[in-house]
């Protein structure tokens, strides 16, 4: 969209515009947060175990995983407003599938299909502000669209934990519902807009391998050490998603237009932040799930106390994400990127001290404090530093891929996580057994992140400083799941 038909921040069509756009991601925020509060509640009703609930968030982490990249091209090919609305239904759709699910098995399908709603939705979002506001306003708009995209990774688990304390599990995904109605209603004064330099063919090999190789790696580290799986079956699933994610890697790289641009990892710096970003999202992803689980089924709270103990978290990379961006302009990312990941290990090695007899102001506080502290100092730095080891013209590409890499990271670590500390079959059940298990996972994500601090540290390089600001379009995002993206072109309709 031309400069001169673009919107001006503070207008009525700016409002218009920011208010779909905020709705339609906080439906997604909304979910990544309030689903952990939900899941023992979910367990209990289907009789679950430990397998069963990994499933019902991996189940959404493989589509969202696999085709968020396919979904930022078709939004440039077909029209950004035109795929966001549709991500915007199927997601409302398959939340509605998820309300009514009768069984777990009909649950895990439907958080399949909202994933793929929300690979439609998550890039589409961000790409229409770029592409409709002026380019002196698209940073005051980003700014409004990120914090009030935090607001809502806030509220979700207090409204969540009360849904699901009050009424019932099932009301979490029926919040969807009003949320995707508001985005139609305001996506009226919405403009729609292309990228005309849009390669014309899309990566649809490489889309179903990846979804292939997920879902089948995933399914064999779920289900292998599950008792009573067959062995032959994982044995089977296990091979075909090893052989799908090769062949996947040797699509994209010999494919015209491919869905990962693996040239980007020609850069050390953008290849060690990617590696850095697989170690703390896999343990912030490993966290999240088992910190919920830990305090309802071993200390006893109820959902709306659990949700309510995450709070800290949001409201910690609220107020110094930016900060921490700040300080590594000034200084550069090493720093902050080694010191981080260094911080949240101390965070996660304190979760060791939680358990049956533990007071939230004494144990689960200051753990939930230090690790938030660690993960603000990491995140902006993380993001700008993706952005920053490429040429401009390949930095929607990086923002996508680093998305992709956190999401991926976070899905193999529920995945992988449980049943490495042991916790598989009726663990969920057992409030001993899952302490014990938990605590062995908190220490093994302080390892991982203390793995990422000696990466950033080694692998890492301060650029020569510049005298130039960083570029208007910046997200300054308080990602929980993953770093916010950033579209990589904009054009007109």
């Amino acid at each position: 969209m031309a400069d001169s038909t673009a919107v001006r921040y503070g207008t009525a069509p700016a409002r218009w515009v920011l208010f779909a756009t905020i709705a339609g991601s906080a439906i997604v925020t909304l979910d990544g947060t309030v689903v952990n509060v939900a899941l023992p509640a979910i367990g209990r009703d289907f009789h679950a175990g430990v397998a069963g609930l990994q499933w019902v968030l991996t189940s959404y982490g493989i589509t969202l995983s696999a085709l968020i990249l396919l979904g930022g091209s078709l939004g440039d090919l077909y029209g950004r407003r035109r795929v966001f609305l549709v991500g915007v239904a199927w997601f409302g759709a398959a939340s509605l599938l998820c309300a009514v699910a009768p069984d777990l098995n009909v649950l895990i399908a439907a958080r399949a299909l909202q994933g793929a709603g929300g690979a439609l939705l998550v890039p589409g979002s961000l790409a229409i502000i770029e592409a409709t506001f002026r380019s002196e306003d698209r940073g005051r708009a980003i700014g409004t669209w990120s914090a009030l995209g935090g607001v809502a990774a806030a509220v979700g688990p207090l409204v969540g934990g009360w849904l699901v304390t009050a009424v019932t599990w099932r009301l979490i995904f029926v919040l969807n519902l009003p949320l995707a109605v508001a985005v139609f209603y305001a996506s009226r004064h919405v403009p729609e807009s292309k990228d005309p330099t849009s390669a014309r063919h899309l990566d649809l090999t490489g889309a179903v391998l990846a979804v292939v190789g997920l879902a089948s790696t995933t399914y064999a580290l779920i289900e292998g050490p599950a008792p009573g799986s067959d062995r032959g079956l994982v044995v089977l699933t296990g091979v075909l998603g090893v052989a799908a994610l090769v062949a996947f890697l040797a699509v994209e790289r010999r494919v015209e237009t491919p869905m990962l641009e693996l040239d980007l990892f020609r850069s050390r710096q953008f290849t060690v932040s990617n590696v850095l970003t697989f170690l703390v999202y896999g343990a912030l992803g490993a966290v999240l799930f088992l910190l919920v689980v830990n305090l309802e089924v071993v200390l006893g709270y109820s959902a709306l106390a659990a949700g309510a103990s995450l709070l800290p978290l949001t409201l910690v990379m609220l107020l110094f994400s930016s900060r921490a961006g700040a300080l590594a302009s000034r200084i550069g990312p090493r720093l902050p990127m080694s010191l981080g990941p260094a911080i949240m290990a101390g965070g996660l090695f304190l979760m060791v001290r939680i358990g049956v007899t533990s007071s939230y102001l004494a144990d689960v506080l200051p753990a939930v404090l230090v690790f938030s502290a660690g993960l603000a100092l990491t995140v902006a730095p993380l993001t700008t530093t993706v952005m920053g080891a490429v040429d401009d013209r390949h930095s929607g590409a990086a923002s996508g891929v680093n998305n992709a890499v956190a999401r991926v990271a976070g899905l193999l670590a529920v995945a992988v996580i449980p049943p490495a500390v042991g916790l598989t079959g009726i663990a969920f059940h057992q409030p001993a057994r899952f302490s014990a298990g938990f605590h062995r996972a908190a220490v093994l994500g302080g390892f991982l992140c203390l793995a990422g601090a000696l990466i950033a540290l080694v692998g890492l390089v301060n650029p020569k400083p510049a005298k130039v600001p960083a570029p208007a379009g910046q997200p300054l995002s308080c990602p929980l799941d993953a770093p916010g993206l950033r579209p990589a072109r904009t054009g007109s309709a």
